[in-house]
This record gives structure tokens, sequence and C-alpha cells, in this order.
């Protein structure tokens, strides 16, 4: 069983692109769930599928005090939040959740 961790959350559809911002007890499966177009509304409607931040909580509480200071935030300033611990975008879905991006260029 994975262990869950409340988790703050951004996802983008592209760099510089449209952002989201959540939060939830189990990134992995909740990143997934975007991926897949399983959840109707902003980021399907807008193609939001790339998790480019994420920082874990000791407890939901915490979590979501974080994500609403963050939602305040200006859209430059979540920017350079991303930018300071990824700068190239990347999504952090593959190395979080240990599968192997189909997307990737092959190395071979």
């Amino acid at each position: 069983m994975r262990d869950l961790w409340p988790t703050v959350h951004i996802m983008a559809s592209q760099r510089n692109g449209t952002l989201y911002l959540g939060v939830t007890s189990d990134v992995i499966n909740r990143v997934s769930e975007h991926k897949q177009g399983l959840i109707d509304g902003f980021t399907k409607r807008y193609g939001v599928h790339l998790l480019v931040f994420y920082e874990r909580h000791p407890d939901m509480l915490a979590a979501i005090g974080r994500e609403k200071q963050l939602k305040k935030w200006l859209r430059k300033d979540k920017i350079a939040l991303i930018e300071k611990t990824n700068p190239g975008w990347r999504d952090l879905y593959w190395e979080m959740s240990g599968l192997i991006d189909p997307d990737a260029k092959s190395h071979d």
C-alpha cells in the first residue's frame, strides 16, 4: 500500500500554460485521474495534466491552509515557485509514481 500524504500540488497544461492548484491526501491517484480525464471540470476542459510542483504537509489542515495561501498569490509568484524546484517544468508524476512516462523519448 502506498503512503498517503496531505499534499498541495500545482498542475499545468504546458510550460507557462494554464495552472491548477489543489490539495489531496493521495496525489498519485488524484493526478492519475486528471491525466485520464476522469474528473470533469477545469483540468479536463483546459488540458491540465502535468504535475509541476508538489509539497507534502504533516496533516490535511496544514495542507489546506497552504493551498488557500497559494491561491491568493499572483500567477507570476506561482510560476516562480514552480521554477525554483522544477525549472524545466518536468512532469513530476512519473518519478513520484514510479511509473514509466509513455511519452518519454527512449535513450536506446
